[in-house]
């Protein structure tokens, strides 16, 4: 993930920044508990594609 790509993206619901996860390739908001998953390099940024974090699932 560039981090060029990373400093400009934000979470398209809170507009809050993301954090990326090399390990599970996926840029996590910390505010809304959403994964949106990163598919051959390409941020996926649409909320329905989103993983929803589990409460127990550390952030």
């Amino acid at each position: 993930m560039d981090d060029k790509l990373l400093d400009i993206l934000v979470c398209p619901l809170c507009k809050g920044p993301l954090l990326y996860r090399k390990s599970a390739a996926e840029l996590v908001c910390k505010p809304c508990r959403l994964a949106y998953p990163v598919q051959d390099g390409i941020p996926v940024m649409l909320e329905e594609d989103a993983r929803k974090l589990p409460p127990e699932e550390e952030v």
